[in-house]
């Protein structure tokens, strides 16, 4: 599963890396909505849920939908400004029906609802449509889509206010904090991308992203996400990159129709392992899922053995045993070392404890 951005003739210069202050804000929110996806920054969550005001928490509440599972379009800006408020404005010169869709698509929870060629500010059928996904979702889902659908400019203007009122609540001293290692992440992967090109500035996102081009033919953008959809950046004028402090382990992608492409990654954290591919984490659970390779990995995870040993021990022949270690090590999970004429296999114990920590994060991203 994969969604793929077609990049072909784009110039280098038109992938844009840049921070966001609106992204950052709603990559917070998320946090805030969702602790569990976010183990690394359960203190911050506590302290800050700690120090909201009742009454902003509860206006939170109501529009987390916004930010909880899926993220509205509208918080990840494809031409990022200097500042929050310069990206609220450009949210509010958004017209109605453009702003109405990718809330819904949000609060509905599915694309499917494909507003885009159809606005439920004016299609009945498209109306009922968003109604029913909004009630499927819950009643505060539903109670917040009957409002849009009735009185577009009076939720916009509320939404507005609750993400200013966040600004001054707990944002503003975070942005401050995180700023100057977004914007230095930004740079180096900008300064990546001049000089060695897009493979490489792009694989410096994440195990997750990759640059796909053939000699005189497409060149694509290739995010694992739990889809199979593509959009095309050339006519879009380009693909921003946008990094986070906040957003571990999710990618955000946002890819609709008569949008810029936007992909808002985490950025590195010093002390935290590098993320694994999907692929990966599953090649290792594969690879434990044989019997006789959980008994070895279980024997090797106690000390280290020869060949020779394990085979003696599990009454098999050396050749099954070393194919066995094959697979095991191609998948990461085996160190080798020498002693004299032997050589010893052992279990990566670190590898294999963060087995379920790796799982959870490629299955989030």
């Amino acid at each position: 599963m994969s969604l793929t951005i077609d990049i072909t003739g784009l110039p280098p210069e038109r992938l844009l890396f840049t921070p966001s202050p609106l992204a950052e804000l709603s990559a917070m929110l998320h946090v805030l909505a969702e602790p569990a996806h976010h183990p690394d920054l359960h203190g911050w969550a506590a302290a800050t849920t700690a120090a909201i005001r009742p009454e902003l928490a509860d206006r939170l509440l109501e529009a987390d939908f916004l930010w909880r599972s899926s993220r509205a379009d509208f918080l990840v800006p494809g031409l990022p400004g200097a500042s929050l408020a310069d990206e609220l404005d450009a949210v509010d010169r958004l017209d109605d029906e453009t702003y109405a869709a990718a809330s819904l698509v949000a609060t509905c929870g599915s694309s499917r609802l494909s507003l885009r060629s159809r606005s439920p500010l004016a299609d009945p059928a498209a109306r009922e449509r968003a109604r029913d996904l909004a009630l499927a979702r819950g009643p505060r889902q539903a109670a917040f889509a009957d409002r849009l659908l009735t009185d577009p400019p009076a939720v916009r203007a509320r939404i507005r206010r609750l993400l200013e009122d966040c600004a001054e609540a707990f944002f503003a001293d975070a942005w401050r904090q995180v700023l100057p290692g977004l914007a230095a992440d930004a740079r180096h992967k900008a300064d990546l991308l001049a000089r060695r090109g897009p493979a490489e500035a792009l694989a410096s996102i994440s195990p997750a992203v990759a640059h796909h081009a053939e000699e005189a033919g497409p060149a694509r953008i290739v995010v694992d996400k739990l889809q199979d959809n593509s959009t095309s950046a050339v006519g879009a004028g380009g693909v921003t990159f946008i990094p986070t402090a906040f957003g571990r382990p999710h990618l955000v992608v946002v890819y609709a129709r008569g949008w810029r492409p936007v992909l808002q990654y985490p950025v590195a954290e010093p002390g935290l392992p590098e993320p694994v591919s999907l692929a990966l984490v599953q090649q290792r659970l594969e690879a434990l899922a044989h019997p006789v390779r959980l008994r070895l990995a279980r024997t090797m995870a106690r000390g280290a053995h020869t060949t020779g040993e394990l085979a003696e021990a599990w009454q098999l022949t050396a050749p099954e045993v070393s194919r066995h270690l094959a697979v095991l090590r191609k998948a990461g999970l085996l160190s080798t070392s020498r002693r004299g004429r032997y050589l010893l296999h052992r279990l990566d114990l670190t590898t294999s404890g963060r087995l379920g920590a790796d799982l959870l994060e490629a299955v989030l991203r």
